[in-house]
């Protein structure tokens, strides 16, 4: 799975502090917590039709990730909101955008880890792109990484930080074996989450899905797991070994990036019969009604 060049974003207009610039003029300073330590959290966000899905959300989880790291600021959910107006405006983007929002720790006045170096900050950064979710609906393939994701004891998940090295490692691993993905596990041989999204199994007509101790608080998660208590479909939330999965009956991914995808394939052993199963079918379509009716105005 490699993400294409959208030729309608050749020309993007990105935010960076407030900052209007075109895609190829935008700058960071290498001063730049972010530059300097990865220091730095983020979120994913999905314009649909002019309204964002689960922006508040979004936004409570950035600014817990904040707290987490003693960001000296952090800017208001108000603050955020308008440069996000701003640059949708700017790019005149109404749907179909997925939206990368940064932020920094901010400039530091010479290099090194030290906080206490940083002499203005937070750096904002908004990169709103036409994007449609980026995995084959039809189906995606998973290899187990030898990356295994960190319990809270050593970096907790529920900081939602932008050193993604784990992933990237993982993320090798998939590309070196032609899987589209890497199935991360934690600490104790625990099905974690993927390099990039979290994950589902269905077992006997259960939605079953990790705890979250070592992969992140999913936004796209939650509304998974909200969906099967309204409508009836049998969950629970408890550690899963790589045997569960092999047998499962259905299995599928979630993230903001990809929304709802199946996955057929995991370290070469076909899941179910290797196609999208009903419990998945099901969920996918309750999950677009919901971004069709629900979500924050953006687009003034």
């Amino acid at each position: 799975m490699l993400q294409r060049f959208n030729e309608k974003n050749k020309d993007l207009i990105v935010n960076i502090n407030g900052s209007l610039v075109h895609r190829d003029q935008a700058a960071v300073s290498p001063f730049d917590s972010a530059v300097q330590g990865g220091d730095a959290v983020w979120e994913g966000l999905r314009l649909y039709n002019g309204r964002i899905f689960r922006l508040v959300e979004h936004l409570d989880r950035l600014r817990s990730s904040a707290l987490a790291l003693a960001f000296a600021e952090i800017p208001v959910h108000g603050t955020i909101i308008r440069e996000i107006r701003r640059t949708l405006a700017a790019n005149n983007m109404t749907d179909g955008v997925h939206i990368r929002l940064t932020l920094t720790r901010g400039v530091k006045y010479t290099s090194g880890m030290d906080p206490r170096l940083n002499v203005s900050g937070p750096t904002l950064i908004v990169l709103a792109e036409f994007k449609d979710p980026v995995y084959d609906k039809g189906g995606i393939t998973l290899v187990t990484s030898s990356t295994r994701r960190s319990p809270p004891d050593c970096l907790d998940p529920k900081i939602h930080h932008a050193n993604l090295i784990q992933s990237i490692l993982a993320k090798i691993e998939a590309n070196t074996s032609g899987a589209d993905d890497a199935l991360m596990l934690d600490i104790h041989g625990f099905v974690a989450e993927t390099n990039a999204t979290h994950v589902f199994i269905v077992h006997r007509g259960t939605v079953l899905t990790s705890r979250l101790t070592a992969c992140p608080e999913g936004i796209t998660r939650a509304v998974v797991l909200e969906l099967c208590r309204s409508n009836g479909i049998a969950n629970q939330e408890r550690d899963l070994s790589l045997t569960e999965v092999y047998r499962a009956d259905e299995m599928f991914c979630t993230g903001t990036l990809g929304e709802l995808v199946p996955v057929t394939r995991v370290d070469g052993r076909t899941i179910g019969d290797g196609t999208t199963g009903p419990v998945t079918r099901q969920l996918t379509e309750l999950f677009r009604g919901l971004t069709a009716r629900e979500g924050t105005p953006i687009v003034e």
